[in-house]
């Protein structure tokens, strides 16, 4: 089983329309309502490419309960969220179909209590025994602590259960401090991290700081991975146009399903291209195209780079 941590879940709900203008009303052709929260997207993904997946963290409300009825729906998806007193947040996309770009409203999360975060580390600390990795993915809601990142890494480290952290801010820079085995930052999230913005510096700069891997995301020109075993770059044969909502929890969700596969870091890294790629050209948001994945697959460059100076 894979475990995937969403502490700021989300009932995520996509609006298409002809072209968007601002300060004009719109006539919505199409509504779509899907459970998100990075930890989540990276779930649904695994449980589509066939791995027995666990989703915890926080649900709470009529948004919530709207969230864990839609998860009931996925196959070989296990929901061990933590109820809370507060309501799970909504996130709204807005699609113009005239210019294919995404306009995205990200509500501030519930504020978490100092006995639903303990509630949530016991419930934690119950899954990982069964756990063959863990991706602990997204923003941190009001309410727990800026370094809950890095007590769950090494949590779950001392447990034996390698771990993935993908986040950003202040939750990225305490985080990596708890070593996580893979961490999968974009590459503003890098330049943040480390003051670099020359990617494979970067990269080799945010693994000094504990991560015993990283993998960079570079929006169309794929991945970037610093690893133990050697440098690599692995792109998609070509710049595909549409939502890349989603796109980086695809990759994510190749790179665990590789690990727990123990898949080489070439065939991991051109996985979650295939996937992240694939979820660029799906009509709904953090979803994936089977046909496009499978025919990407085979066609990702993947290269060997030298270190930086």
């Amino acid at each position: 089983m894979i475990l995937t941590v969403t502490l700021n879940t989300a009932l995520d709900i996509t609006y298409r329309v002809p072209s968007l203008r601002p300060h004009h009303s719109h006539r919505v052709s199409e509504v779509t309502e899907r459970p998100g929260g990075k930890g989540i997207n990276v779930a649904r993904v695994l449980a589509a490419l066939g791995h027995e997946v666990t989703v915890t963290g926080f649900a709470g409300g009529t948004t919530g309960q709207v969230l864990r009825d839609h998860l009931l729906r996925v196959p070989t998806l296990t929901d061990a969220l933590v109820p809370i007193s507060g309501t799970t947040r909504r996130t709204t996309a807005v699609v113009d179909e005239t210019s294919g770009g995404t306009t995205q409203l990200n509500e501030p999360g519930p504020t978490i209590t100092a006995a639903e975060w303990s509630a949530f580390q016991e419930a934690y600390e119950t899954l990982l025994p069964s756990a063959s990795a863990v991706a602990l993915c997204g923003s941190l809601p009001p309410g727990v602590p800026v370094g809950a990142y890095a007590g769950l890494i090494r949590t779950a480290r001392a447990a034996g259960v390698p771990s993935l952290l993908d986040t950003s801010g202040a939750a990225l820079r305490r985080g990596v401090a708890g070593r996580p085995d893979i961490l999968k930052p974009n590459a503003e999230e890098l330049a943040e991290l480390t003051g670099s913005h020359e990617p494979l510096r970067a990269t080799q700069d945010a693994r000094r700081r504990g991560a015993g891997t990283v993998v960079a995301s570079l929006g169309p020109q794929g991945l970037l991975a610093v690893t133990p075993d050697g440098h690599w770059r692995a792109a998609p044969p070509a710049h595909l146009h549409g939502n890349p909502t989603g796109a980086g929890d695809s990759a994510v969700a190749g790179l665990l399903s590789g690990l727990v596969e123990h898949l080489p870091w070439p065939t991991r890294l051109a996985r979650a291209v295939a996937l992240s790629a694939a979820t660029v050209v799906s009509p709904v948001a953090g979803e994936f195209d089977q046909e496009v994945y499978e025919d990407l697959l085979e066609r990702v460059a993947v290269t060997r780079e030298a270190s930086a100076a």
